[in-house]
């Protein structure tokens, strides 16, 4: 099993879905964890109390990862009771679907805010307070396959997860030295709250079956790759894209 003993990790957009289930995952693993969510208070005490149940200490953080200001506070609070950050988690995102032609400025605006923003915001303020305590770090993306497959209606998202990923390409790029690794997760379709908003069951079922692997991923499936990425077991993995996918890109034309 990975070990995270000692480790404190900070998780966005972890009330729900692959967030909540890596917040689970790494407090498994010793972490102990900040959840961060936005509209999902009463879950995210829940993620909280699932992580105590487990022998590790939580704290909730509702923070906007698209206003600077939270996100500091948020990085802040979390110090505070833990006394240091060692891993970061940028899970937040928000998506339309809008085909590209009535697509509106607002929708196309706040994908970029909280998806590709909120990334760098969380990402930036992290990595200095990792700096600050010299021990180096890990900085961890989720992104998701579609910021290579340019799938239809998906235009803010699939281009929001394309600048994520070089995004820590970079960061990766220029934070060796203080020891602090950036890599990605790219998840393919994955059964998650936000995915049943628009798909029925029984099209989750059907699509998965059609899938090289036969089924859709878990948000487990992508939790444990992120523990894996965020220990000590891949101290020498930085500046990497980990597709969880089950395959789902090979069959793409």
């Amino acid at each position: 099993m990975v070990d995270l003993t000692g480790k404190v990790a900070l998780i966005t957009g972890a009330s729900r879905g692959i967030g909540r289930a890596t917040a689970v995952e790494m407090a498994q693993a010793g972490a102990q964890i900040a959840v961060n969510y936005y509209s999902h208070g009463e879950e995210a005490e829940e993620v909280a109390e699932e992580v105590r149940r487990s022998g590790s200490e939580a704290i909730t953080c509702g923070a906007d990862v698209s206003n600077r200001e939270a996100v500091e506070s948020m990085v802040k609070a979390t110090v505070t009771a833990f006394g240091r950050l060692d891993i970061l988690v940028s899970n937040a995102y928000y998506s339309k679907r809008e085909p590209f032609l009535e697509l509106s400025l607002e929708a196309m605006r706040r994908t970029i805010d909280v998806t590709l923003w909120g990334a760098f915001h969380t990402a930036q303020v992290a990595a200095r307070q990792m700096v600050a305590q010299k021990q180096g770090g890990s900085i961890l993306f989720i992104s998701s396959v579609l910021s290579f497959i340019p799938v239809a209606t998906s235009l803010p998202y699939n281009t929001a997860k394309a600048g994520i990923n070089q995004m820590s390409a970079t960061i990766a790029n220029e934070l060796t030295s203080h020891r602090i690794r950036s890599n990605v997760i790219e998840p393919g379709w994955t059964d998650t709250p936000g995915e049943r908003q628009y798909s029925t069951e029984e099209q989750l079922q059907e699509g998965g079956k059609k899938l090289p692997w036969g089924r859709l991923a878990t948000p487990q499936d992508i939790a444990r790759s992120a523990t894996f990425l965020s220990s000590d077991a891949a101290d020498y993995i930085t500046g990497a894209v980990l597709r969880v996918d089950g395959g789902y890109w090979l069959q793409q034309p």
